[in-house]
């Protein structure tokens, strides 16, 4: 069987990072994604989606990431139930994810921070700042290899 999701968009809100009775850090947030049609007023539609990360992935999720900043985020969807203050069992929806890919943050136009691997160091506060390509790319016929 196969629970695969990739997702790309923005944090609608800072992330939220705890620690279970054990100690494990886990990090929840939420992506707007868009859609790839418009509504019949014209309008961009999205999608709020909940996700949730593990781990060391989880403090670095928590230390690097904001409101605004682009993720990619590579996991499995996940769904719960749990009885409501009414009385009523209500499900929950979200995406667990095995991997987070900083992709940039809102607003500076540059990337942000490539996000650490789990065998290694985070990188010192700032980063490396990457510009994002803006060119395209010149190629007549004659320097396609096909």
């Amino acid at each position: 069987m196969i629970n695969r999701v990739v997702l790309v968009g923005r944090l609608t809100r800072d992330p939220e990072m705890r620690y279970t009775q054990s100690g494990i850090a886990v990090t929840r947030f939420t992506l707007a994604c868009d859609r790839p049609f418009s509504g019949q007023d014209g309008k961009r539609e999205a999608d709020f989606i909940d996700c949730v990360v593990w781990r060391k992935q989880a403090e670095n999720v928590s230390k690097y990431l904001s409101k605004g900043s682009m993720a990619g985020v590579d996991g499995r969807l996940q769904i719960s139930s749990y009885e409501g203050q009414d009385g009523q069992k209500r499900y929950r929806a979200e995406i667990v994810a095995d991997s987070v890919r900083f992709l940039s943050s809102k607003g500076d136009g540059r990337h942000s921070a490539p996000p650490p691997r789990d065998d290694e160091a985070p990188p010192a506060k700032g980063g490396f700042d990457q510009q994002p390509y803006s060119g395209g790319i010149d190629l007549s016929d004659d320097d396609l290899p096909f």
